[in-house]
């Protein structure tokens, strides 16, 4: 399986595979029909404290938020019930909202999910 990183406004392409929007909020400025999604998995996304905790200074919190929101993962019920869906899948793609193409938990789960699936 490829799991592979694009952001909610980048092109949609056929080599997409299983298109899952990891995002706890809906992007802004697109509309519902407007996204290519298959998946909308909020319940796998950073929890809402440490989020809005993250997004107040991302430069310095980055190596923290990483370390919690591993924790939140490898204990969520709803990323077990993820892996069992996509694990089937030959080409998965983790759609963010982020400017920041390096620093976002996308990038994270990625790394996560790479891990528990190869």
């Amino acid at each position: 399986m490829e799991i592979k990183l694009k952001r909610v406004y980048d092109q949609l392409e056929n080599t997409d595979g299983l298109r899952v929007l990891v995002d706890h909020l809906w992007p802004r400025g697109i509309k519902k029909e407007d996204l290519h999604y298959d998946i909308w998995a909020k319940d796998i996304a950073p929890s809402t404290e440490l989020r809005e905790w993250f997004h107040k200074d991302q430069n310095d919190n980055w190596g923290k938020f990483e370390t919690l929101y591993k924790k939140e993962l490898n204990n969520s019920k709803a990323v077990k019930e993820f892996i069992q869906t996509i694990k089937k899948e030959s080409n998965v793609t983790l759609l963010y909202a982020s400017k920041d193409t390096e620093h976002n938990q996308a990038v994270i789960l990625k790394e996560f999910l790479d891990k528990r699936l190869t």
